[in-house]
Order: structure tokens, then C-alpha cells, then sequence
């Protein structure tokens, strides 16, 4: 199981979507559980028909209530996350609020293989400095109670993003895996871009139209 966390506009709804894709591709049953409670604008729920489409299976709240603001989470992730036949992508919203409502589904996390991997993007305007992305990582393993084993350089200005955008975000996510003692594990990369990167480059494509998703 794979869990995608971090602050708002660090590119989680992006790579869990890619992710469950990719997975797809190697596992014969692959969901994706959209707990993101916090975001109205950007969630993997508005790819439910192509992801479905694609052999995906999409936990999100019922068609009456899948866009509301409110702290839903299906029964059946539980179920999911516990049967090992399926390889599980969780997309969690962003903030303390996003790894509270993660947190509630400890019980069931704890007994299951996962990676937790933490977004970060340069860009944003909580990420200035290590100390502050340090500080980030003891609230969301604190309130969500899952560790992060690995951080994901996603910096980039949307469809802005060049390769200097990359490198400057490889540059700094260097710095703060030295800081806070967690290793990068890969660097996005939108699939319009050619780059060098000193990670591993995880291409992916964009559904998220909007900045920095």
C-alpha cells in the first residue's frame, strides 16, 4: 500500500493517480481510496469514470455526497486495505486536518504493509526551509500516526514547470532529506519535459489542470 501525504498543492491527487495507474499496469487489482477531506478543487474522485474505466477500483463517498466538504471516508477502505489481494493507493488531504481523518484509519494501516511518501514542492509558501518541513513532518506522523518513509521532490510552477524548476526542487529536497534524516526517494516529472534529474524520475501525466496539481 502506498500512502500519498503532505501540505496542500504538493501534488498528492497527481501521483496517487498516476500511481494507481502504473500499478495497474503489474497488479491485477489496484484501488484507489480518496480521503481528501480538505481540498474541494482538487481530488482523484474527478477521475472516478476513467480511472473505473481502466480497471481501478475508486473508494470515494456516494454520487449524493462525493463533492460535499465533509470528513467522509467509505467503510470498504478499511476492507481493501486489509485484503491482500489488492494493491492499495491512498490520497489523503493536505494539513493536520487531512492526517487526523488518516489517523482514524490507523487500525487497520498498522497490520498492512505500506511506504508513506511525503510530497513537497519548493514552491509553495509553507515549505520555505527545512525547520519548517521538519516541523510539518512531527505534526502529520504525530495526528496521522503513520511514519514517512520517503520524501517526492514534486516542485513545480504547473505547466510553467521547466527543467531549472526541476532542478532548483532536486537542490532543495536534497537539503531537507539531509536535515530531517528521511531519504528522496524520486522526482517528478511532468511528461512534457525533458530533464536531467540526479533521482530517479517518475514521468507523470497531468489531470489536474490548476497550479501546482
Amino acid at each position: 500500500m502506498i500512502i500519498f501525504f503532505g501540505m496542500f498543492g504538493t501534488g498528492k491527487t497527481e501521483m496517487a493517480i498516476n500511481t494507481a495507474l502504473r500499478m495497474r499496469e503489474i497488479h491485477g487489482k489496484v484501488s484507489l481510496a480518496d480521503i481528501d477531506t480538505i481540498s474541494p478543487y482538487f481530488r482523484s474522485r474527478d477521475e472516478k469514470s476513467f480511472l473505473e474505466a481502466r480497471g481501478i477500483d475508486v473508494l470515494v463517498p456516494p454520487n449524493a455526497m462525493m463533492f460535499a466538504d465533509l470528513p467522509i471516508i467509505v467503510p470498504q477502505v478499511g476492507g481493501y486495505i486489509e485484503n491482500p489481494a489488492f494493491r492499495n493507493v491512498i490520497d489523503v488531504g493536505g494539513n493536520d486536518d487531512g492526517a487526523t481523518v488518516l489517523g482514524s484509519l490507523n487500525r487497520f494501516i498498522k497490520k498492512s504493509d505500506y511506504a508513506g511518501l511525503l510530497m513537497i514542492n519548493k514552491f509553495r509558501p509553507f515549505a520555505e526551509d527545512a525547520e519548517r518541513i521538519g516541523h510539518q513532518i512531527e505534526q502529520l506522523t504525530r495526528k496521522s500516526r503513520i511514519r514517512v518513509d520517503y520524501l517526492i521532490n514534486n516542485s513545480n510552477l504547473s505547466y510553467e514547470t521547466d527543467a531549472q524548476t526541476i532542478n532548483e526542487g532536486e537542490e532543495y529536497i536534497r537539503v531537507i532529506s539531509e536535515v530531517v534524516k528521511i531519504p528522496v526517494l524520486c522526482t517528478v516529472v511532468p511528461d512534457f519535459i525533458n530533464v536531467d534529474t540526479s533521482y530517479e524520475q517518475f514521468r507523470i501525466k497531468r489531470f489536474m489542470t490548476t497550479a501546482f496539481q
